[in-house]
Formats: structure tokens, C-alpha cells, sequence
């Protein structure tokens, strides 16, 4: 299964506060193992939210609100996708993480919807296109 793990963000976060040096070094490490076991298919860090900017939609109408955003514990500062076996192996690995900032802070696991979870709707020919698209994004096609 794919699976997004969230990194939640922290007031020190959404300040810009950069982290430290052995933090750096204690992720590095950690992705390095991730990636050696085949898990990690790709992750980020993510500017603060002053730098970011939410639309919102109410039928067809779009509205634009620049960051910051108020709540910043449902905030997302950064992120991993993994291949992982199970909701458990997630669960193994996050609990090996270092912890991504001082003080309280928390990483949330979710799985990512896979095409069998549209059943239906997700008719034939919409499975086609989806399959292309994801063949293109992994060739670095446009």
C-alpha cells in the first residue's frame, strides 16, 4: 500500500525557524534507511504558510486567501510517500522517526486511494487515462 505520512507543523515551523544541524543529520539518516528498504518514494519539507496561498470553491466561483493560516496544528510542514505492506509497517517506521521539531509535535499516517477504491465510477476508460497519466509522470513526460 502507498501511504502519505505528514509531518504536522509547530508554531517554530510556521515561524520559519530552520532546524538544526543534528536534526538534518538524524532525517538524513533516516531517509537514507527508508530508501534502502525500498520505502521512500518521495518527500519534502514545506515553506511556512505565509508563503502559501488556499482557493477556495463554491460551485464555480474560485476565491484566493494568502497565508498565513490561523490553525497551525492542521497545518502539513513537510511530508514522505512511502510503499509500504501495511498500516503496521507504516506505524514501524514513523515510530523510528526522529522527532521532526523540539516539544510536542506529531506526524500523521494516511493511505493513499488506489483505483479498485472507486469500484464503479472508475469506469474502464477512465482506468486507461489514470494507468497513462501515471506512466507519463514516471517517464517525466508532460
Amino acid at each position: 500500500m502507498r501511504c502519505m505520512v505528514m509531518v504536522r507543523a509547530t508554531a517554530e515551523s510556521e515561524a520559519g525557524v530552520p532546524p538544526s544541524e543534528k536534526l538534518l543529520r538524524e532525517m538524513m539518516a533516516f531517509n537514507e534507511e527508508l530508501v534502502k528498504a525500498g520505502v521512500m518514494l518521495a518527500g519534502e519539507g514545506l515553506k511556512p504558510s505565509a508563503d502559501g496561498k488556499r482557493v477556495y470553491f463554491a460551485g464555480n466561483g474560485r476565491s484566493v486567501v494568502d497565508g498565513p493560516f490561523a490553525e497551525t496544528r492542521e497545518l502539513v510542514a513537510g511530508f514522505w510517500l512511502w510503499q509500504v505492506r501495511s498500516m503496521d509497517e507504516a506505524l514501524e517506521w514513523v515510530r523510528r522517526c526522529p522527532a521532526p521539531f523540539e516539544g510536542e509535535c506529531s506526524i500523521e499516517i494516511r493511505p493513499l486511494l488506489e483505483a479498485d477504491d472507486f469500484g464503479e465510477a472508475l469506469t474502464p476508460e477512465l482506468r486507461a487515462t489514470e494507468e497513462r497519466l501515471r506512466t507519463e509522470v514516471a517517464a517525466g513526460k508532460s
